[in-house]
C-alpha cells in the first residue's frame, strides 16, 4: 500500500442534526470557548519586566486585531456604525487602565493575565454601576477587551473569523447569536457544533448564510483540531473528520448532483409567481439579518422581506445603533426590494439573543423571562428610538412593524402606545414618515393564538413564528439537542393553533403570514397552504424549493390534506400523508432534503 494511504488518518464519523442542507468540504476552524478563569502565580521581581513585555506585545497584537476586523466590516457593510470599535481601541489608550495593571504587577508580584482581569472586572463593575447609561454602556467594552488581552497573552489567541483569509467550516461547542452576526459566506462555509437543535439560532444563521451546517454532534469540538479536514453533509446530520478519498468522491458527486437540482430550480422559477396550478396564489416572502441579504433576495426570486430580525445590527455591532443609521439601514433594504414589503420586527433580544450594551439579567428560564416586546416595553426610549428610526424609513412607502411574542392585547395596546408618541415626536420635529404605517403582531405563545380574535382588531396583519409556537406549544427547549425527538412542528396541537389563528385573523379582515422554520420545509407547504395561510417568509435559498412544493399541488389537494392532518392522531401521521404527496408531485424535493427528512427543516 502507498505511504500516502498508510499515513491518512482513518475517517471518524460522527452523528448530529442537520439543520441546513447541502455538502460541504473544509478545513476546520476551532473556536475555543470563553472561559472566565484565570489561574494565578506569583512572580519573582527578576520576573516583573518580563511580564510588563509580555503585556506590551499582547496590547500590540490586540490593537492590530481590532483594526483589521474594524476595516472588514467597513468594506462589507456588516456595521451601521463605522466607528463601531473605537470604544474598544479607547480603552487600549486608556493610560489610568494600563497604568493600573503595570502597578498590580509590579506590586502585587502576580503574571500580568491575573492582573488584567481583575482590573477589568473592577472596571466594568464601576462603569455598570453609574447612573450615566452611556458610561453603564461602556461596561462591555472593558470587558471585551479584556478578553482579547488576556487571549493574546497566553498567546494561543483564537483568531477572529472576520480575518481569515481563506474559507473554513466552523467547529464549536456553540454559537451564539452576537458570534454568528459576524459571519459572512465568504469566509464561512460551513457549521458543526456540540449543541444546537433544527430552530437554534445557530441553524437559524446557517440557513440565512445558506451553508450546510451540523448541530448536536455532542463532543465534535473536543475532536476536531484546527485545520482538520471535515466533511459536512446537512441533509442527513453527518460529519466526518478525515474524509477518505471514496467519501470525498462519493460526497462530490451527490454534491454536485443536487447544486444541479437547485440551480434549475432557481433559474426556471426565479420570474415565476407562487402559485398553484389551480390559480391559488400565495406570498412567498425571505427572512432575512441585514443589508447585505438583499442580493441573494433578489437572486432567489422571493416576493419581499417577510421578516427582518432587527436584533441582528445591535448583534453584529455590540452597541445601540443611533436612530439616524438604524433608519438608514431600513431605507436601504426598502428601496432595494420596493415595490414589495419590508416587514420589520422590532427587537427581539433576551432568550439567548444579548447586545453588549442592552440591559440583561441572568434568569433561571430566560425565553420565559424579559425578551422581546416585554424588554422593550420595559425601556421604551430604546423602543422609541427604534419606532422612529422604521417611521423615518417608512417615507419609501413599502414598510411595515411587527412586534414580537405578544401575549396578550395589553401588550400591543402599549406598544402602539409608544409607536403614536414617536410620530408626534416626528412631526413635531418636521421629519417626514407615512403615518398609516401597518402594524401587526407575531403569534408565537399559545396564550395568542387562543386570543387573536381579541388581537385582530388592533392590527394589520398577523405571522406565525412557529419556532416559539412549537416550543412553548410543547414545553420543548428548541435549542437542547436532548429533548430534540420532541420538537414536533406537526403536532396535532400546533396545527390546531395555526388553524385558529388563521381563522380569528380571517374573520376579521387581516392576512396571515408564517415566518417559523416549518415555513422553509417544502414537505409541509401544501399542508400549510391548505390550512389557509397567506404567506410563507423562509430564508432566501429555500424560496425555490418552497415555490417549487406550491407549484406542483393543486389548492384543492392542499385543502383536502390539511384537513386530513387535522383529523391525525400523531405528528408522524401528519408528516407521513405530507410525504406521500410530496413523493407524488415533486420527487425531486425529497431528494434535496436527502433520505429522511424532517419535519423542523
Amino acid at each position: 500500500m502507498p505511504d500516502d494511504a498508510t499515513s491518512r488518518p482513518q475517517p471518524i464519523v460522527l452523528q448530529g442534526i442537520g439543520v441546513s442542507h447541502g455538502v460541504v468540504i473544509g478545513p476546520a476552524f476551532l473556536m475555543a470557548p470563553e472561559t472566565t478563569f484565570v489561574p494565578e502565580r506569583r512572580i519573582l521581581p527578576a520576573e516583573v519586566d518580563r511580564e510588563i513585555a509580555r503585556l506590551e506585545r499582547s496590547l500590540i497584537e490586540t490593537r492590530r486585531q481590532l483594526q483589521q476586523i474594524q476595516k472588514d466590516l467597513d468594506r462589507h457593510e456588516i456595521l451601521v456604525d463605522s466607528g463601531i470599535l473605537d470604544a474598544h481601541l479607547m480603552v487600549l489608550d486608556d493610560k489610568a487602565f494600563i497604568d493600573e495593571v503595570v502597578d498590580g504587577v509590579r506590586k502585587g508580584l502576580r503574571n500580568v493575565d491575573c492582573v488584567v482581569k481583575e482590573v477589568a472586572d473592577r472596571y466594568a463593575n464601576v462603569l455598570n454601576s453609574l447612573d450615566d447609561e452611556y458610561l453603564r454602556e461602556r461596561m462591555v467594552d472593558v470587558k471585551d477587551v479584556g478578553r482579547r488581552i488576556i487571549r493574546n497573552l497566553s498567546g494561543s489567541a483564537v483568531q477572529s473569523v472576520v480575518e481569515l483569509a481563506r474559507q473554513h467550516i466552523i467547529v464549536a461547542q456553540d454559537l451564539a447569536p452576537s458570534e454568528t452576526a459576524l459571519f459572512r459566506r465568504e469566509k464561512v462555509v460551513g457549521f458543526a457544533t456540540d449543541y444546537g437543535s433544527v430552530t437554534s439560532h445557530t441553524a437559524v444563521m446557517a440557513r440565512a448564510l445558506d451553508i450546510p451546517a451540523v448541530v448536536g454532534l455532542g463532543d465534535v469540538s473536543r475532536r476536531v483540531s484546527m485545520g482538520d479536514e471535515i466533511l459536512i453533509d446537512g441533509n442527513k446530520g453527518i460529519l466526518v473528520i478525515h474524509p477518505s478519498e471514496a467519501q470525498l468522491e462519493q460526497y462530490g458527486r451527490v454534491a454536485e448532483e443536487r447544486r444541479t437540482i437547485e440551480h434549475d430550480l432557481r433559474i426556471s422559477l426565479k420570474s415565476e409567481p407562487a402559485q398553484t396550478p389551480d390559480g391559488h396564489r400565495i406570498t412567498l416572502s425571505a427572512n432575512i439579518e441585514g443589508l447585505e441579504e438583499i442580493e441573494t433576495v433578489l437572486e432567489y426570486g422571493a416576493d419581499g422581506i417577510g421578516l427582518f430580525r432587527s436584533e441582528y445590527l445591535y448583534l453584529a455591532s455590540q452597541q445601540t445603533i443611533s436612530e439616524a443609521a438604524q433608519a438608514d439601514v431600513y431605507r436601504r433594504v426598502a428601496e432595494r426590494v420596493a415595490p414589495a414589503a419590508v416587514i420589520i420586527r422590532t427587537l427581539d433580544l433576551g432568550g439567548d439573543k444579548y447586545a453588549g450594551d442592552m440591559p440583561s439579567h441572568k434568569e433561571a428560564n430566560p425565553f420565559l423571562g424579559c425578551r422581546s416586546i416585554r424588554l422593550s416595553l420595559q425601556h421604551p426610549e430604546t423602543f422609541k428610538t427604534q419606532l422612529r428610526a422604521i417611521l423615518r424609513a417608512s417615507v419609501t412607502g413599502n414598510i411595515k412593524i411587527m412586534y414580537p411574542m405578544i401575549s396578550g392585547v395589553a401588550e400591543v395596546v402599549a406598544a402602539n402606545v409608544l409607536l403614536e408618541e414617536s410620530k408626534r415626536e416626528l412631526e413635531a420635529a418636521g421629519v417626514p414618515f407615512q403615518r398609516d404605517v401597518e402594524v401587526g403582531v407575531m403569534i408565537e405563545i399559545p396564550s395568542a393564538a387562543l386570543t387573536a380574535d381579541l388581537l385582530a382588531p388592533h392590527v394589520k396583519f398577523f405571522s406565525l413564528g412557529t419556532n416559539d409556537l412549537v416550543q412553548y406549544t410543547l414545553a420543548v427547549d428548541r435549542i437542547n439537542e436532548r429533548v430534540a425527538y420532541l420538537y414536533q412542528p406537526t403536532h396535532p396541537a400546533v396545527l390546531r393553533l395555526i388553524k385558529q389563528t388563521i381563522t380569528a385573523g380571517h374573520a376579521h379582515g387581516i392576512w396571515v403570514g408564517l415566518c417559523g422554520e416549518m415555513a422553509a420545509n417544502p414537505l409541509l407547504t401544501p399542508l400549510l397552504m391548505g390550512l389557509g395561510v397567506d404567506e410563507l417568509s423562509v430564508a432566501p435559498s429555500a424560496v425555490p424549493l418552497v415555490k417549487d412544493a406550491v407549484r406542483s399541488v393543486s389548492y384543492l389537494r392542499m385543502q383536502a390534506l390539511a384537513e386530513l392532518a387535522l383529523a391525525c392522531k400523531s405528528p408522524e401521521e401528519v408528516l407521513r400523508h405530507c410525504r406521500t404527496l410530496t413523493s407524488e408531485v415533486a420527487p425531486e424535493l425529497l431528494e434535496l432534503m436527502g433520505a429522511d427528512p424532517s419535519a423542523g427543516n
